[in-house]
């Protein structure tokens, strides 16, 4: 009954069903998990720690809550709007169409280079360990596994998702038992202490969400569960409740890890070299097999399981604005049997290429672009909510449809304002092309604005 309520709505908005509706609530959570990956810390821990001054467990705490509101106005919007685009849609339907546009203009900058970002990491963690391949071809294989597994359908990209997500949370489990093991044990002077969580030595709010914004990179993917709305079997709530579900179980996860790896090492000054600093504890916890496990299951969870995910969800933005004609028709095209938009899933593989190509060598300047574009569209996304239930809907429930939204906003803007001056400098540069694009599209195309009333 809540798909057909679900397809109904669909229908309404002028939309016919063409993708396969398949998942249930458990495939979305997964799928979420998948891609905000539960050993995500794994990668950023040194940048985070030492921007924190230690406290990294209370970076992604502060995270988790932003998110967490996040979440809520996401799963408001998809409730109302049940279709795929994700904060594309939402602003769209909730603001107006040229709102709308932006906001997608912006997710894209977070999708389209998520893939690339994720590629890139887990190519050069492989190439350090063999040297002998070269980093194009580590590429090329993470590329074409991931396209052929997102062209054969979700249901098959589902599949692969659980299997991988099991695999990560082996090893999460391993790393966690050894840790607190070592904790126990004293080893390289660990003891328990509430340090990771709070120091009121070196306490700084602007330090703190200044570490937000750099952690903030392993909570992105809990909306991409959005952008599977039209696939969803369980109607318009499972969106919603996979969406703040996946997000609560990664926060606490990402809590639990980064606070053991504080205990372990508790002189954050002293990294060889942050990149590889959760390594380095791995190995003074358990031993080079650790160190080398954890390498591994990050170069996998991110090149193979969330580009995955991420290769997915931008995909569908991309069907989603071109079958609005905010983009070339020809990436609204749905393949006949597997029932999946192949040509935007093949357009992002090669967009991952040319970007992790250019790139090879500025792996902060990629990862700050994603985070301006992600949270650029949740301030629009906060705002829809309020403008669409409150403005247009004459809502009264003023603090579900006003308030939550507006502390979203807030926390997410905080987040925003403490991004480094270079994601700033190329998300404008980034912004200014899509505002350029859409005025040339309402010049030349005249019947692309939607009838949203």
């Amino acid at each position: 009954m809540a798909e057909l309520q679900t397809s109904q709505k669909q229908t309404n908005m002028g939309y016919k069903q063409e993708l396969k509706r398949s998942l249930t609530f458990w495939d979305l959570l997964i799928y979420g998990l998948v891609f905000m990956v539960p050993i995500a810390p794994f990668g950023i821990y040194g940048a985070v720690a030492q921007g924190s001054n230690g406290m990294v467990a209370l970076a992604y705490l502060i995270g988790m809550v932003g998110m967490i509101f996040t979440a809520l106005s996401y799963a408001r919007m998809s409730e109302a709007f049940p279709i795929a685009g994700s904060v594309y849609a939402y602003a769209q339907r909730g603001i107006n169409d040229s709102v709308g546009f932006i906001a997608g203009w912006l997710i894209l900058l977070d999708y389209i280079f998520v893939p690339a970002l994720l590629y890139l990491v887990s190519a050069a963690a492989l190439h350090d360990i063999v040297p002998s391949i070269p980093l194009i071809v580590w590429l090329v294989i993470f590329i074409t596994i991931n396209t052929v597994v997102n062209v054969l359908g979700i249901e098959f990209t589902a599949k692969a998702n659980k299997i991988i997500v099991v695999a990560e949370m082996i090893v999460l489990v391993i790393f966690v038992a050894v840790g607190i093991f070592a904790v126990i044990k004293g080893v390289n002077g660990a003891e328990f202490t509430w340090k990771p969580l709070y120091d009121s030595d070196n306490f700084s709010m602007g330090m703190i969400m200044g570490a937000v914004s750099i952690a903030v990179l392993s909570f992105l993917g809990f909306d991409a569960i959005s952008t599977l709305a039209e696939e969803s079997k369980g109607g318009s709530k499972a969106i919603g409740n996979a969406i703040i579900f996946s997000l609560l179980i990664v926060g606490v996860l990402f809590i639990i890890q980064t606070w053991v790896a504080a205990l372990i090492w508790p002189d954050y000054t002293s990294f060889e070299n942050a990149d590889v600093a959760f390594y380095q504890i791995a190995e003074i916890a358990g031993g080079p097999w650790l160190k080398w496990m954890t390498i591994i299951a990050t170069a996998v969870a991110w090149g193979i399981a969330d580009a995955l995910v991420a290769q997915a969800a931008i995909s569908r933005i991309l069907y989603s604005m071109a079958r609005d004609r905010k983009l070339p028709k020809i990436l609204a095209k749905v393949h006949p049997k597997f029932k999946t938009p192949y040509v935007s899933t093949l357009l992002v593989a090669v967009i991952s290429l040319i970007v992790t190509s250019f790139f090879a060598s500025q792996i902060g300047a990629l990862a700050s672009v994603v985070n301006f574009g992600a949270l650029s569209a949740f301030l629009f996304l906060h705002a829809s909510v309020i403008i669409y239930f409150i403005k247009k809907q004459k809502s009264k429930q003023y603090f579900k449809h006003l308030v939550l939204p507006l502390i979203g906003f807030l926390i997410i803007g905080y987040v925003w304002i403490s991004l480094d001056p270079l994601s700033k400098q190329l998300g404008f540069i980034w912004l200014g092309i899509g505002i350029v694009y859409l005025i040339l599209l309402k010049v030349f195309k005249k019947d692309t604005s939607l009838d949203l009333d």
